[in-house]
């Protein structure tokens, strides 16, 4: 983050870093799809790989109202979370609800990540005044929070059940 001096700046830093981070996501939903067992997990991520193409779209638009060329940053924290499903898969080779539970958990680690820049990022919006990239946002975290919500539940209502019968 070189260069901040201001809350501007720390925003299209961190707009850089989302930028990213969701472009990176939509590569890997497909594989996660792929990977799962579950047929309700691979419907989900492939919901959220459409989600996550509008919400590229929603971040083109705030970097448009904001003057600034839409650009990412590398995120090490994406592509680490990135790398620990690619171990995952590796080391779970095999289709299984174990595995599918360690797939839900990586997701969930994307999609916090994903509510902290996003809550971070809205919050900075909101106080620099920019209302029409604050509705942006918004809109996007709400689905961050909705597609967090349903992997917790697919995890608590079946999946987790499954995956500790299997060890058993």
């Amino acid at each position: 983050m070189a260069g901040v001096k201001s809350l501007d700046d720390l925003f299209l830093s961190t707009l850089k870093d989302i930028y990213y981070a969701e472009r990176l996501a939509l590569k890997a939903l497909p594989k996660m799809a792929k990977a799962a067992q579950t047929p309700e997990l691979r419907d989900a991520f492939m919901l959220h790989k459409e989600q996550t193409t509008g919400q590229i779209e929603r971040l083109k638009q705030v970097f448009e109202a904001i003057g600034k060329r839409p650009q990412g940053v590398t995120c090490e924290a994406m592509n680490g979370l990135n790398a620990e499903f690619e171990e995952l898969i590796e080391e779970a080779k095999e289709p299984s609800a174990v595995r599918d539970a360690g797939i839900i958990a990586c997701a969930q680690a994307v999609e916090h990540y994903e509510m902290a820049r996003y809550g971070a990022l809205l919050a900075w919006s909101k106080a620099t005044g920019k209302k029409e990239v604050a509705e942006l946002l918004k809109a996007t975290l709400d689905e961050e929070k909705q597609t967090d919500a349903l992997l917790n539940k697919m995890a608590n209502g079946q999946v987790n059940k499954m995956a500790a019968k299997e060890a058993a």
